[in-house]
């Protein structure tokens, strides 16, 4: 049986007068006692005017309380603090920590028997990962999805490979004031997350494989309908969990859970910050990431999706194409398969699903990888003593092996108050 509301009571007296109190304060909202006496999911809202990438949390949110009602619980939706990756001053790495502090101590502090974390944008879902695993309790995450692609003069325009792509034209000028405002308003032409594989879009494809998000969930567009019906069957998942007290984190997470989600690193030429979380999110259970090992794995696992920066199309394109679970059968072998997915199936049952799109050639075969290495390695040298990662997927050939002089600046602003003075030592061949 769930412990619903008589979950964690306060101390203000003994049980019956805590729950006696807390029923009356929760009246004051207008609940019955029908609703008070169901399990409980708890549901993060993470929804900020600061946070254009969680722009379609309200929606998300209702449609995960619709399909926990439907499935015989009470939603219950508390906020937790919400960081947006371009309004972070001065970085949002150090608000990752905080944020996963937050989420895991309101998880622990109120009463719930199942939760929802509902969040995107970089550093979210790993902190929300974080706490969820730390906390143990069970879990479905919802990743709020990509933006849509945006257009100009005929070119297909995706956040945010594209976004220094043109800056650096019109910083060289080759596009004027006028152009680059015009493409300023059509590169995020929707809410949800950056639509290329960057972090966000690699954490959501890292958690789907993970099998702590419904299949497809990754990939699904913020303002499509599919989301929103993603969102409910992951609300009436959350409710079975709360009712059947499990399967939590711990027990269905394994060590080939946590290699699967680095084989997906690798072909999906995902971020280099993937790895910095995967490691955090690890951390938080007996599993560890080693450093060598993925590398060498990196040598075994091709790029088999074809998306920027290390290809030609976005996110919308590899979910069309059958998005993760189409790309886990691609890579056969590489996968354990019998790892679980939250929603209670295997991997197995899962990728025997995946879509057959004809023609598609977004997510490549093993025999026509869009590189025959995967998308991240490790280095070493005297720059990186302790280790550094590198996306080599996304670098130009010609950079793999250069030799050129080091122009150094002291800071970010050092950089911007002498990069444009013609005076300034510096050749095409410099390494700033």
């Amino acid at each position: 049986m769930a412990d619903g509301l008589r979950k964690g009571l306060t101390s203000y007296g003994d049980a019956g007068f805590s729950l006696f109190l807390r029923k009356a304060f929760i009246k004051a909202m207008g609940y019955s006692d029908d609703a008070l006496d169901r399990p409980i999911v708890g549901i993060t809202n993470t929804h900020s005017d600061y946070n254009p990438c969680h722009g379609n949390s309200p929606q998300i949110i209702e449609a995960v309380k619709r399909g926990v009602m439907l499935a015989g619980a009470l939603p219950m939706v508390f906020p937790t603090i919400s960081i947006g990756e371009s309004f972070a001053h001065p970085t949002s790495m150090y608000l990752r920590n905080l944020m996963a502090m937050d989420t895991e101590e309101m998880i622990r502090a109120q009463p719930m028997d199942a939760v929802v974390v509902i969040g995107g944008c970089d550093k979210t879902l790993p902190a929300q990962i974080m706490a969820a695993l730390s906390v143990d309790l069970p879990t479905v995450v919802i990743p709020v999805g990509p933006m849509v692609v945006g257009h100009h003069k005929g070119e297909v325009l995706g956040a945010c490979t594209d976004c220094r792509r043109m800056w650096g034209k019109f910083r060289a000028g080759e596009i004027d004031a006028q152009e680059i405002d015009a493409v300023n308003a059509r590169l995020a032409p929707s809410v949800g997350t950056c639509m290329v594989m960057g972090t966000a879009s690699t954490m959501a494809c890292i958690t789907e494989a993970m099998g702590l998000s419904l299949p497809l969930s990754a990939t699904i567009p913020a303002p499509h309908a599919e989301r929103f019906r993603s969102a409910e069957a992951s609300g009436k998942v959350a409710a079975e969990l709360a009712k059947n007290k499990g399967p939590k984190p711990s027990e269905f997470l394994t060590a080939g859970s946590f290699r699967n989600a680095q084989v997906v690193l690798q072909a999906i030429g995902g971020s280099t910050n993937g790895l910095i979380h995967l490691t955090a999110m690890a951390n938080r259970t007996p599993n560890r990431i080693d450093l060598a090992a993925f590398d060498e794995l990196g040598r075994d696992v091709p790029v088999l999706v074809d998306l920027k920066p290390s290809g030609d199309h976005y996110m919308e394109h590899f979910h069309h194409a059958g998005g993760v679970p189409k790309l886990m059968q691609q890579l056969g072998d590489l996968i354990d398969l019998d790892a679980r997915s939250v929603n209670g199936q295997t991997l197995r049952e899962i990728v025997a699903k995946a879509e057959e799109v004809p023609g598609q050639d977004v997510i490549r075969s093993k025999d026509d990888p869009i590189k025959r290495e995967g998308g991240l390695a490790i280095l070493h040298g005297n720059l990186a003593p302790r280790s550094a990662v590198i996306k080599h997927a996304a670098a130009s050939p010609k950079l793999m092996q250069h030799t050129g002089r080091a122009v150094v600046f002291e800071s970010v602003e050092d950089m911007t108050n002498r990069v444009d003075d013609p005076d300034l030592d510096v050749t095409a061949d410099d390494v700033l």
